[in-house]
């Protein structure tokens, strides 16, 4: 692994331990470099968030891609698996903290904005083929996209997360199952 990675994936882990209030001496300290080494690769705390960003949207598009390569999955189960899509080193990571991006960091919060605006090419082209099959219902594919972009935008955006307890992770599969099931009991 390049040091750049490394840098970047100990920042990760330091980030779930203590949010945005990390110091680069943290990572440096953890990693057993110096922190003049750091700033040989990232010039400030800003532009490593900004390249973090990138990584882990990366590395989302990475687990996106396995899931459609996975043959023995349907296409409703692609398109489930999808809207959840996290790379499994990343289940742990409390991105609840994110909401404290867009009042420290607005910049690097429209990136993240960007990023989630984008890279719907496989879920539109899941959405297609279950329409086309009869598994999903007629749908406006955008009022889709907007719902699931909106939805994260608001878990980046506020502290709901926080202040009711719920991890990322259970918040996003509560929002995949009533996006995919809907809220009525089955009768």
């Amino acid at each position: 692994m390049e040091l750049q990675e490394q840098i970047l994936e100990e920042t990760l882990k330091i980030f779930n331990e203590k949010g945005l209030k990390f110091t680069m001496d943290d990572i440096a300290h953890d990693l057993g470099i110096s922190k003049k080494t750091i700033y040989t690769i990232f010039k400030t705390k800003e532009q490593l968030f900004f390249t973090m960003v990138d990584y882990l949207f990366d590395q989302i598009k990475v687990s996106e891609q396995q899931v459609m390569d996975n043959d023995d999955l349907s296409v409703v189960e692609k398109l489930r698996s999808i809207f959840k899509v996290m790379p499994e080193r990343y289940s742990e990571i409390d991105f609840r903290q994110l909401y404290q991006l867009k009042d420290k960091y607005p910049k690097i919060y429209k990136k993240v904005e960007k990023r989630l605006e984008t890279g719907w090419d496989n879920t539109i082209s899941l959405l297609e083929q279950g329409m086309e099959q009869g598994v999903i219902r007629k749908v406006h594919i955008p009022i889709v996209k907007m719902m699931l972009e909106s939805t994260l935008e608001q878990f980046f955006q506020r502290d709901v997360l926080v202040k009711n307890k719920i991890s990322y992770q259970e918040a996003l599969d509560e929002v995949v199952d009533i996006m995919m099931d809907g809220i009525l009991v089955e009768r």
